[in-house]
């Protein structure tokens, strides 16, 4: 029990000292100037959005997007198969301003999960030397365009991809979400997505930009059609093919009306968490058993341990509050204060690993926005 103690205490030590380290190097984006004559005469963007039942938030975010400082935009909007009124707002916002393009697909082809599909057939439409794929709820800042077309051109990348803002409101869900970012960050390290040499590659669904020679050398969507987690594997690709991606923080410029409701988080991972994990029940039980012993176990050994084993694990949870207030409280407004109730964050979290693992399993599949996709074929893409 000390050994373990003494072991969790250095882990999250090295952590501490990582994240601290690396999250001081994330851009941020609100630093970046714009260039005036970049604005006044840069290239085409071509905006592709791709939403199915988003007609709570699909109008605003539209208008939000008009908005841009940067001008020389279009928006390829597209509706895909979606049974409310998206469509119909997509095409009365395409009325008022002739820079949106809708788009509506009536079918999904065989071997296309549908976001991707949505995606790339915006894609198709888009005539911009740069394409920005973004989703259907996602609110942007005016001058959101304009820093990044700046921050991409002068570090001279591939693939910019932006960390927004979760706007959640409800207590618990705002936990759970503040635990998903801490868990991320320590995790996946997006810091190191920016080190050309290191094989780290992140994209976010929110704000994945790339030039269109570097998003066709890499096969497009298309190589990622099966993939649940699309906007994390299109960075994977980028970095795979040895192009230059960068991730920055946009929290005051970029903000995503994320789930509504603790319940909603924890159906919306159903599609990805299984998928993040290579569809493998050895990764499984490696990570729900490592969330255990290294975020839960801590606060309960205060109780059941004595000694010098207490003390470590006391100090194993001051470490794990310090690597908090360097992820999650970065990354997500007031975050520090759900720090209260990690242990219980974290045992939501193990159950949503074990849900969604058992429930693909069951179904042979997972079914995502009222489509079920066979997990034989979804396997197919973790070998393309």
């Amino acid at each position: 029990m000390f050994t373990l103690a003494i072991i969790t205490c250095l882990f999250w030590l090295f952590v501490l000292v990582d994240a601290t380290l690396g999250m001081r190097r994330l851009p941020m984006l609100q630093k970046v100037v714009e260039d005036d004559v970049l604005i006044k005469k840069g290239p085409l963007i071509s905006i592709i959005v791709a939403a199915k039942n988003e007609e709570t938030d699909i109008e605003a975010s539209l208008r939000s997007q008009l908005k841009q400082t940067y001008k020389n935009i279009e928006w390829i909007v597209v509706n895909d198969r979606s049974t409310d009124k998206t469509g119909a707002i997509i095409d009365n916002l395409a009325k008022e301003d002739d820079r949106i393009t809708p788009v509506h697909i009536k079918d999904l082809p065989d071997a296309w999960l549908g976001k991707n599909h949505a995606l790339y057939t915006g894609y198709r439409k888009a005539k911009g030397d740069y394409l920005l794929f973004t989703d259907g709820d996602i609110y942007f800042h005016k001058d959101v365009i304009a820093k990044s077309l700046t921050f991409f051109q002068n570090n001279k990348i591939d693939h910019l991809t932006l960390t927004p803002n979760m706007n959640v409101t409800s207590f618990w869900t705002k936990a759970f979400v503040t635990f998903f970012l801490f868990g991320f960050s320590y995790f996946k390290r997006p810091w190191k997505a920016n080190d050309d040499k290191s094989k780290v590659a992140i994209g976010i669904g929110a704000f994945n930009l790339l030039s269109r020679e570097a998003y066709e050398a890499i096969g497009t969507h298309r190589k990622i059609a099966m993939r649940p987690d699309d906007d994390l594997m299109l960075g994977v690709t980028i970095k795979q093919n040895g192009r230059k991606q960068r991730v920055a923080n946009a929290i005051p410029y970029l903000e995503v009306a994320w789930y509504r409701s603790l319940k909603e988080a924890i159906i919306g991972l159903e599609k990805n968490t299984f998928a993040g994990l290579f569809y493998s029940y050895f990764m499984v039980l490696f990570s729900i058993s490592g969330i255990f012993i290294s975020q839960i176990w801590p606060f309960v050994a205060l109780f059941v341990t004595e000694g010098a084993t207490r003390f470590l694990y006391g100090v194993v949870i001051l470490l794990l509050f310090f690597v908090y207030q360097q992820t999650a409280n970065v990354m997500a407004k007031g975050a520090l204060k759900y720090f209260v109730v990690f242990p219980i964050s974290s045992l939501i979290f193990m159950y949503c690993i074990a849900r969604a693992t058992i429930l693909t399993t069951i179904r042979g599949g997972i079914v995502w926005r009222g489509t079920f996709y066979p997990l034989h074929q979804l396997k197919k893409d973790l070998h393309k």
